[in-house]
Protein backbone atom coordinates (compact mmCIF):
# COMPACT_ATOMS: atom_id res chain seq x y z
CA UNK A 1 0.00 0.00 0.00
CA UNK A 2 2.65 2.71 1.03
CA UNK A 3 3.97 1.79 -2.40
CA UNK A 4 1.50 2.82 -4.49
CA UNK A 5 1.59 5.77 -2.02
CA UNK A 6 4.80 6.77 -3.19
CA UNK A 7 4.52 5.65 -6.78
CA UNK A 8 1.22 8.17 -6.74
CA UNK A 9 3.16 11.00 -5.43
CA UNK A 10 5.71 10.46 -8.41
CA UNK A 11 3.17 10.35 -10.99
CA UNK A 12 0.95 13.69 -9.36
CA UNK A 13 5.01 15.03 -9.52
CA UNK A 14 5.78 14.52 -12.71
CA UNK A 15 1.74 15.23 -14.14
CA UNK A 16 2.15 18.70 -12.67
CA UNK A 17 5.90 19.20 -13.44
CA UNK A 18 4.92 18.17 -17.53
CA UNK A 19 1.51 20.25 -17.60
CA UNK A 20 3.14 23.96 -16.04
CA UNK A 21 5.94 23.07 -18.63
CA UNK A 22 8.59 23.10 -15.58
CA UNK A 23 9.88 19.65 -16.09
CA UNK A 24 13.86 20.87 -15.78
CA UNK A 25 12.47 21.63 -11.98
CA UNK A 26 11.84 17.45 -12.07
CA UNK A 27 15.45 16.66 -13.60
CA UNK A 28 17.24 18.84 -10.95
CA UNK A 29 15.27 17.60 -8.12
CA UNK A 30 15.87 14.38 -8.89
CA UNK A 31 19.61 14.85 -9.56
CA UNK A 32 20.34 17.32 -6.11
CA UNK A 33 18.23 14.95 -4.24
CA UNK A 34 20.41 12.04 -5.06
CA UNK A 35 23.09 13.86 -4.20
CA UNK A 36 22.20 14.81 -0.74
CA UNK A 37 20.98 10.98 -0.52
CA UNK A 38 24.50 9.88 -0.85
CA UNK A 39 26.12 12.49 0.80
CA UNK A 40 23.31 12.00 4.30
CA UNK A 41 24.40 8.12 3.97
CA UNK A 42 27.79 8.27 3.97
CA UNK A 43 28.07 10.57 6.62
CA UNK A 44 25.49 8.49 8.80
CA UNK A 45 27.97 5.68 8.43
CA UNK A 46 30.94 6.52 10.71
CA UNK A 47 28.50 7.90 13.22
CA UNK A 48 25.99 5.01 13.47
CA UNK A 49 28.99 2.25 13.41
CA UNK A 50 30.36 4.33 16.64
CA UNK A 51 27.16 4.06 18.80
CA UNK A 52 26.05 0.80 18.00
CA UNK A 53 30.26 -0.15 18.60
CA UNK A 54 29.43 1.54 21.94
CA UNK A 55 26.20 0.14 22.77
CA UNK A 56 27.39 -3.68 21.73
CA UNK A 57 30.01 -3.16 24.35
CA UNK A 58 27.18 -2.23 27.25
CA UNK A 59 25.57 -5.08 25.98
CA UNK A 60 28.38 -7.44 25.96
CA UNK A 61 29.05 -5.96 29.33
CA UNK A 62 26.11 -7.07 30.63
CA UNK A 63 23.92 -3.59 30.95
CA UNK A 64 21.03 -4.89 28.78
CA UNK A 65 20.63 -7.74 31.51
CA UNK A 66 21.24 -5.23 34.60
CA UNK A 67 18.53 -3.15 33.01
CA UNK A 68 16.31 -6.36 32.16
CA UNK A 69 16.29 -7.38 36.23
CA UNK A 70 15.80 -3.63 37.09
CA UNK A 71 12.32 -3.23 35.51
CA UNK A 72 11.49 -6.86 36.07
CA UNK A 73 9.01 -6.79 38.53
CA UNK A 74 7.03 -3.13 36.55
CA UNK A 75 7.14 -6.00 33.65
CA UNK A 76 5.07 -8.49 35.93
CA UNK A 77 2.31 -6.06 36.34
CA UNK A 78 2.36 -5.47 32.96
CA UNK A 79 1.90 -9.26 31.93
CA UNK A 80 0.18 -10.43 34.43
CA UNK A 81 -0.99 -13.53 32.32
CA UNK A 82 2.61 -14.82 31.67
CA UNK A 83 3.99 -17.10 34.10
CA UNK A 84 6.59 -16.08 35.75
CA UNK A 85 9.12 -18.65 34.49
CA UNK A 86 8.28 -18.40 30.70
CA UNK A 87 10.92 -17.89 28.75
CA UNK A 88 8.43 -15.19 27.03
CA UNK A 89 9.02 -12.93 30.11
CA UNK A 90 12.90 -12.99 29.50
CA UNK A 91 12.66 -12.29 26.15
CA UNK A 92 10.26 -8.77 26.77
CA UNK A 93 12.50 -8.08 29.70
CA UNK A 94 15.70 -8.18 27.15
CA UNK A 95 13.44 -6.69 24.32
CA UNK A 96 12.15 -3.35 26.28
CA UNK A 97 15.86 -3.13 27.91
CA UNK A 98 17.64 -3.16 24.29
CA UNK A 99 14.77 -0.55 23.17
CA UNK A 100 16.15 1.69 26.28
CA UNK A 101 19.35 1.79 25.45
CA UNK A 102 18.50 2.18 21.54
CA UNK A 103 19.87 -1.12 20.64
CA UNK A 104 16.84 -1.53 17.50
CA UNK A 105 19.05 -4.51 15.60
CA UNK A 106 18.77 -6.48 18.89
CA UNK A 107 15.63 -5.34 20.08
CA UNK A 108 13.96 -6.30 17.01
CA UNK A 109 15.00 -10.09 16.85
CA UNK A 110 13.69 -10.31 20.92
CA UNK A 111 10.70 -8.79 20.18
CA UNK A 112 9.78 -10.87 17.09
CA UNK A 113 10.85 -14.05 19.76
CA UNK A 114 8.70 -12.69 22.33
CA UNK A 115 5.75 -12.58 20.04
CA UNK A 116 6.58 -16.03 19.14
CA UNK A 117 6.25 -16.95 22.56
CA UNK A 118 3.56 -15.97 23.63
CA UNK A 119 2.00 -17.21 20.86
CA UNK A 120 2.51 -20.29 22.44
CA UNK A 121 0.16 -19.26 24.97
CA UNK A 122 -2.58 -18.24 23.09
CA UNK A 123 -5.63 -20.44 23.04
CA UNK A 124 -7.20 -18.33 20.66
CA UNK A 125 -4.46 -18.22 17.83
CA UNK A 126 -6.13 -16.10 15.41
CA UNK A 127 -6.78 -13.42 17.84
CA UNK A 128 -3.76 -11.50 19.41
CA UNK A 129 -3.91 -11.90 23.22
CA UNK A 130 -3.54 -8.60 26.07
CA UNK A 131 -0.13 -9.46 26.43
CA UNK A 132 0.84 -9.29 22.82
CA UNK A 133 -1.18 -6.14 22.38
CA UNK A 134 0.97 -4.50 25.23
CA UNK A 135 4.09 -5.87 23.79
CA UNK A 136 3.39 -3.94 20.82
CA UNK A 137 2.25 -0.93 22.60
CA UNK A 138 5.72 -0.88 24.45
CA UNK A 139 7.74 -1.42 21.44
CA UNK A 140 5.79 1.07 19.28
CA UNK A 141 5.91 3.91 21.46
CA UNK A 142 9.35 2.63 23.87
CA UNK A 143 10.92 4.48 26.39
CA UNK A 144 14.04 5.70 24.77
CA UNK A 145 17.66 6.85 26.65
CA UNK A 146 20.29 7.23 23.97
CA UNK A 147 18.28 7.87 20.37
CA UNK A 148 21.33 6.52 18.55
CA UNK A 149 20.05 7.28 14.84
CA UNK A 150 18.47 10.59 14.99
CA UNK A 151 22.09 11.67 17.06
CA UNK A 152 23.75 10.27 13.95
CA UNK A 153 21.43 12.37 11.91
CA UNK A 154 22.24 15.26 13.39
CA UNK A 155 25.90 15.17 13.52
CA UNK A 156 25.59 14.46 9.40
CA UNK A 157 23.75 17.45 8.92
CA UNK A 158 26.33 19.31 10.89
CA UNK A 159 25.05 20.22 14.22
CA UNK A 160 27.21 21.60 17.06
CA UNK A 161 25.64 19.15 19.65
CA UNK A 162 24.21 16.28 17.88
CA UNK A 163 23.43 14.73 21.31
CA UNK A 164 21.65 17.58 22.82
CA UNK A 165 18.41 15.99 21.87
CA UNK A 166 18.75 13.19 25.00
CA UNK A 167 17.17 14.92 27.28
CA UNK A 168 13.71 15.74 24.93
CA UNK A 169 13.98 12.44 23.86
CA UNK A 170 14.07 10.57 27.27
CA UNK A 171 10.33 12.69 28.23
CA UNK A 172 8.90 12.90 24.61
CA UNK A 173 8.93 8.47 24.66
CA UNK A 174 8.60 8.46 28.20
CA UNK A 175 5.05 10.57 27.43
CA UNK A 176 4.16 8.63 24.56
CA UNK A 177 4.66 5.14 26.60
CA UNK A 178 2.60 6.30 28.82
CA UNK A 179 0.00 7.63 26.29
CA UNK A 180 0.29 3.95 24.83
CA UNK A 181 0.18 1.94 28.13
CA UNK A 182 -3.10 4.37 29.31
CA UNK A 183 -4.73 3.23 25.93
CA UNK A 184 -3.29 -0.50 26.49
CA UNK A 185 -4.94 -0.38 29.52
CA UNK A 186 -8.20 1.11 28.54
CA UNK A 187 -9.14 -1.54 25.91
CA UNK A 188 -7.72 -4.41 28.35
CA UNK A 189 -9.91 -3.31 30.75
CA UNK A 190 -12.97 -0.94 30.42
CA UNK A 191 -13.68 -2.15 26.54
CA UNK A 192 -13.34 -5.83 27.41
CA UNK A 193 -16.20 -6.31 29.81
CA UNK A 194 -18.63 -9.21 29.55
CA UNK A 195 -22.10 -9.48 31.18
CA UNK A 196 -20.71 -12.07 33.66
CA UNK A 197 -18.02 -9.35 34.88
CA UNK A 198 -14.25 -8.33 33.89
CA UNK A 199 -12.73 -10.70 30.97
Amino acid sequence: MLNRIWLAFILIGVATAVLGGRTEVVTTAVTEGSQVAVQTAIGLTGTIAFWLGLMRIAEDAGLVVLLARIIRPFVRGLFPDVPANHPALGSILLNMSANLLGLGNAATPLGLKAMAQLQELNREPDTATDSMCTLLAINTSSITLIPTLVIAARAAAGSKNPAEIVGTTIIATTCSTIAALTVDAYYRYFRRRKPGGWR
